[in-house]
């Protein structure tokens, strides 16, 4: 595997991204369990990236469909539980819409789970219905670590193992 620095350029991480997807893919050919295929996707997302500080995801709950609940991740303690439309997990859950924040201090409502997070991307994840069933919430530790590449390969990946 290669491993990508935050200085890399946009065609290496888009190339890096690419290659890893397919990684993914071939590790969840067959497995239709959803929490094995969040956890092999945190997982693997983590171990690729070094610059990925906190990896994983938040699922919508089942009995409160406004509300995330933490679900397979790689990192320090992440909340438990978020609000649709509080900090930027649930805003990307209420708006259905990748959110990429440079800065999480400027971030009205962040919630802090970790003081070393400073920038973030949340990815929603749909099923093959098009329902939302989680977020892929990555943070790094420097500012303005996620740009449209990240978003593009990001939505492509979830789409890819979850909606397929």
């Amino acid at each position: 595997m290669s491993y990508l620095a935050r200085d890399d350029r946009p065609d290496d991480k888009a190339a890096r991204y690419a290659e890893l997807e397919e990684e993914i893919l071939a590790v969840l050919e067959g497995e239709p369990n959803l929490t094995a295929r969040m956890a092999t996707v945190s997982s693997m997302l983590a171990d690729a990236f070094p610059l990925f500080f906190w990896t994983g995801f938040y699922v919508v709950d089942p009995d409160k469909s406004d509300e995330l609940v933490v679900g397979p991740y790689q990192g320090t303690l992440g909340c438990l539980r978020i609000a649709f439309g509080r900090g930027v997990c649930g805003t990307a859950a209420k708006d259905r819409a990748t959110q990429i924040v440079e800065d999480v201090n400027a971030f009205p409502g962040h919630i802090a789970c970790d003081s070393r997070s400073a920038s973030e991307i949340v990815v929603p994840v749909f099923d093959q219905s098009g329902a939302l069933i989680a977020v892929l919430d990555v943070d790094a530790t420097e500012t303005a670590a996620f740009d449209a590449v990240d978003a593009g390969a990001l939505e492509r990946l979830v789409a890819r193992v979850f909606a397929a």
